[in-house]
C-alpha cells in the first residue's frame, strides 16, 4: 500500500477479507496457522459514503473508504496487504438453477468429470450485461442415483449434476474491482455477500435441516435460502438499515447523523419492548435547540419499517417454495440485526424460531469480531481459506469459467505442440 515497506509476515501466509458496504469497509487480515486454522491478526474499519444500496455510486469516494480501511489493518496486523477477497451484493444480483449431464470416463467419477458436468450445466443463455459469479453444486446423480454429494471414485455411466447458478451485473462487479485495484490491489476473487456471512454464522446442522439466512446491512438485506446442506435460494432486497435511518431523520427533524446514533443506541423495533418513561435527547435541524422524545415515538416509527422488511423477506421465501423446510427456522445476523425487539418481531412474522449470530470464531480479537457486522468480512477470509488451494469436489465453484478454460486450452496446446515438436525431430 505505502511506499515504505512493512516488516511483517509474508504475504502467502495471510488471507484478506475485504466487505465494501454501503454503511462502513471493513478489512479483516488472518493468517494460516500450522493446523490449516486461521488467526485473525488485523481488523480495519472506516465508513463509507461512496455506494448507494451496494453498488458503487462514487468511485473517489469508495477508493478512500477501501484505502482507509486497509491501512488501518496493515497497521494492526504489521503486514503489507497485496490482494484480498471482495464481497459483492446488491438488487443486481439474479439466482437460477441449471442441470448437466456428462458421460462418465472409463466408468469411475474423476475429478474431470465434476469439470465437465459443472460445464455443462453452465451452459446457459445469460444477458450480456450479467457474468456469472458462483456455481455451487446441490446434487449429483449417477445412473438414476440422487442424493450424491461427493461422487468422485463411484461407479457409473451417467453423471448428472444440479446447480445453482449465481450472476450478478457486469458493471457492478467491475466497479467494485477498479475501487480495489485503485488502492493497489489485486482481487483473489469476487463473492456473494451472503454467501461469504453463511461460512462465518450458519452450522452445518442448520443447513441440513433448512434455514433462512437473513443478513440486514445498511444499504441492502442479503437472503440465503439452505436446504439439505446446499444453497437454494438467493435474493438481495434494495430496503435495510439506511431506511430506518432516513425515517427516524424525518418523522424526529433530526439530522441524518444524528438519526443514526439515536437508532444504535435507542432504536427497538417492538413497542412492547420500548420504555414509556425513557427519554431520548434528539438534536435538531439548524441551530434550533435540541428536543427530548419519549423512546416509544422512536419504535413507533421503526417497527413498521422492520415489518414492512421482514414481509418483503417473507414474500421472497414463499416465491423460492422453500417456506415450509426450514426447519431451523431464521438467521439474522449483519448491523441492523443487533437492534432490541428484532428477534422478537421477526418470530411474530415469520412464525419459526429466529436467532442472531454472529461469526463463530475464538481465535485472537474474537471479542471485537464475534459481532453481526463483522460476518461478511470474516466469511469473506473463510471462503478464502477454504478455496485457496482449488475448490475440492462438491464444492462451490467461482465463476471464472471463461478464464479456466482458456488456461486449460493453453496448456493441452502447449503439451501437444511440445509433443508435435518432439516427435518431429
Amino acid at each position: 500500500m505505502g511506499e515504505q515497506e512493512m516488516s511483517g509476515r509474508p504475504e502467502g501466509d495471510l488471507i484478506v477479507g475485504l466487505d465494501v458496504g454501503t454503511s462502513k469497509v471493513l478489512a479483516v487480515v488472518a493468517e494460516i496457522l500450522a493446523d490449516d486454522q486461521i488467526e485473525i491478526i488485523g481488523i480495519g474499519h472506516h465508513p463509507s459514503s461512496g455506494l448507494r444500496k451496494g453498488v458503487v455510486a462514487n468511485i473517489e469516494s469508495t477508493v478512500q473508504s477501501i484505502q482507509r480501511a486497509v491501512e488501518e489493518a496493515e497497521l494492526m496486523a504489521n503486514c503489507d496487504i497485496q490482494s484480498a477477497f471482495v464481497g459483492i451484493s446488491g438488487a443486481h444480483i439474479g439466482s437460477l438453477s441449471s442441470h448437466g449431464v456428462v458421460a462418465i470416463r472409463d466408468n469411475e467419477v474423476s475429478r474431470e468429470d465434476i469439470e465437465r458436468v459443472t460445464e455443462a450445466a453452465r451452459a446457459l443463455a445469460i444477458p450480456n450485461d450479467q457474468k456469472i459469479l458462483h456455481i455451487l453444486p446441490q446434487d449429483f446423480v449417477i445412473d438414476g442415483q440422487d442424493g450424491i454429494r461427493n461422487p468422485v471414485g463411484m461407479s457409473g455411466v451417467r453423471l448428472e449434476s444440479k446447480v445453482h447458478i449465481i450472476t450478478s451485473a457486469m458493471s457492478a462487479a467491475q466497479n467494485i474491482v477498479k475501487c480495489v485495484r485503485r488502492c493497489g490491489l489485486n482481487s483473489d476473487d469476487v463473492i456473494l455477500e451472503p454467501l461469504a456471512s453463511s461460512y462465518a454464522v450458519l452450522d452445518s446442522d442448520e443447513k441440513e435441516l433448512g434455514v433462512c439466512l437473513i443478513d440486514i446491512g445498511g444499504g441492502t438485506t442479503d437472503v440465503a435460502v439452505f436446504t439439505e446442506g446446499a444453497i437454494r435460494h438467493i435474493a438481495v432486497l434494495p430496503v435495510a438499515g439506511d431506511q430506518i435511518t432516513n425515517d427516524i431523520a424525518v418523522a424526529l427533524r433530526t439530522p441524518t447523523s444524528a438519526a443514526e446514533e439515536i437508532k444504535k443506541k435507542f432504536g427497538c423495533a417492538l413497542a412492547q419492548l420500548a420504555n414509556d418513561g425513557e427519554l431520548i435527547d434528539t438534536p435538531s435541524v439548524g441551530d434550533r435547540a435540541p428536543r427530548q422524545l419519549a423512546r416509544s415515538t422512536l419504535t413507533d416509527v421503526i417497527e413498521p419499517r422492520v415489518e414492512e422488511l421482514f414481509i418483503l423477506v417473507q414474500a421472497e421465501i414463499r416465491r423460492s417454495g422453500f417456506e415450509e423446510l426450514l426447519g431451523a427456522g431464521i438467521v439474522l445476523t449483519g448491523g441492523s440485526a443487533k437492534m432490541d425487539g428484532m428477534v422478537e418481531l421477526a418470530e411474530e412474522v415469520f412464525h419459526m424460531p429466529v436467532r442472531t449470530a454472529v461469526p463463530h470464531y475464538v481465535g485472537g480479537l474474537s471479542e471485537v469480531v464475534r459481532n453481526p457486522i463483522f460476518s461478511t468480512a470474516v466469511g469473506l477470509v473463510l471462503f478464502g481459506q477454504r478455496h485457496r488451494h482449488g475448490s475440492p469436489a462438491g464444492q462451490e465453484r467461482s465463476g471464472g469459467g471463461v478464464k479456466q478454460w482458456v488456461t486449460r486450452v493453453r496448456d493441452w496446446c502447449r503439451q501437444y505442440l511440445g509433443k508435435t515438436e518432439g516427435a518431429e525431430r
